[in-house]
C-alpha cells in the first residue's frame, strides 16, 4: 500500500471516530448507519461475493504483480524505492506505512515464536520511514519462508479485507455503486492507501463527491466514476512512482466505457502494456 496524507489507521479509535463524523464523506463510515446497498447487478452479485472477489483480487494482481496469479505474491518483497521501504505481500503492506507492522504485531499475538516476531522492534523503528535498520539482511528471507506457512496467508488475507477491501466495498455500497464501482474504489484504497489527503483514497473519494453527484445523491453512476477516475489518475501522475497510469486508462476506464458496470466477464484489459484476459 502506498499511503498518501493523513492515514486513518495511524491513530486512535477516538481520533478516527471524530474524522469519519467531521470530515465530509466520510461520516458514512460510522457504524450508526447501516449502508446501504449500491445499485444491484443483475446477477445480484456484488463485489464481496466469492467469484466476483476472486476477480478483483486478479485484477489487482496484474497492476501490482503483472501477474493473475494473485496467490503468489503471498512471499513477493521488494525495496521499489518509492520511499516506503519494503512492499510485501498481496496487497503490498510496507515497512514505511504501518500496514505491515500492524500485520505482523496481529500475526505474532495470535502466533508467538513465528519467523518475523524478532524483527518488530525495527518495524516498529523504521515505521513511518525508508529504512531498513535492522530488518537488512534477514528480514525479505523471513518474510519468504513465513509466507509458506498457511496462517500467515490466511493473516494477509484478514489484514487486507479489514483494511482495504472491506471498507471500500461499504463506502461504494453507500454512495449507491455496483460491482464496477466498488472494484474502482478497492483499487484505489490499495494503491493510495485509506488517507485523508489530497493523495489518499479518502481524500480522492471527498473530491469527487464534491464534483459530482453519486448515484446514492440521484447522480449517474458513470459520470461519478468518469469524475472519480479523472481526479485519480491526475493524483497518481502528480507522483514519479505512480505515472504509469494504464491500471485506469486500459483497464478499469475501458470497463467503464463499455457500459460494464456489474464486471462481467469475459474480461480482457492491459496493464503497463501486457494484456490479461479472465474467462
Amino acid at each position: 500500500m502506498k499511503r498518501a496524507g493523513f492515514v486513518l489507521l495511524a491513530l486512535s479509535p477516538f481520533v478516527v471516530a471524530a474524522l469519519c463524523f467531521s470530515a465530509p464523506g466520510l461520516s458514512d463510515l460510522g457504524d450508526a448507519a447501516p449502508p446501504r446497498a449500491g445499485r444491484p447487478s443483475a446477477d445480484g452479485a456484488g463485489l464481496d461475493s466469492p467469484d466476483k472477489k476472486e476477480l478483483a483480487q486478479q485484477i489487482v494482481a496484474s497492476a501490482e504483480n503483472s501477474t493473475l496469479d494473485w496467490r503468489s505474491a503471498y512471499a513477493y518483497i521488494e525495496d521499489i524505492g518509492d520511499g516506503q521501504g519494503y512492499t510485501a505481500g498481496i496487497i503490498g503492506f510496507c515497512t514505511g506505512t504501518h500496514d505491515l507492522l500492524v500485520l505482523v504485531e496481529h500475526y505474532t499475538k495470535d502466533h508467538p515464536g513465528n519467523g518475523l516476531a524478532r524483527y518488530l522492534p525495527a518495524l516498529r523503528a523504521v515505521d513511518g520511514t525508508d529504512s531498513h535498520e535492522g530488518l537488512d539482511p534477514g528480514f525479505p528471507a523471513a518474510w519468504r519462508t513465513e509466507s509458506r506457512v498457511p496462517a500467515f496467508r490466511t493473516a494477509q488475507d484478514a489484514e487486507r479485507d479489514r483494511v482495504y477491501f472491506d471498507p471500500a466495498v461499504r463506502l461504494a455500497k453507500l454512495d449507491g455503486l455496483g460491482t464496477l464501482g466498488q472494484f474502482i474504489y478497492y483499487d484505489a484504497m490499495v494503491m493510495h492507501g485509506p488517507g485523508t489527503g489530497p493523495t489518499g483514497f479518502y481524500g480522492l473519494r471527498t473530491r469527487a463527491a464534491t464534483e459530482a453527484d453519486t448515484p446514492a445523491e440521484g447522480g449517474s453512476e458513470k459520470a461519478y466514476l468518469d469524475r472519480f477516475l479523472d481526479i485519480r489518475r491526475a493524483a497518481m501522475k502528480s507522483r514519479n512512482a505512480h505515472r504509469d497510469t494504464t491500471r485506469i486508462d486500459t483497464a478499469q476506464r475501458q470497463f467503464l466505457n463499455d457500459g460494464n458496470l456489474d464486471l462481467h466477464t469475459p474480461l480482457e484489459w492491459q496493464v503497463y502494456g501486457e494484456t490479461y484476459r479472465v474467462p
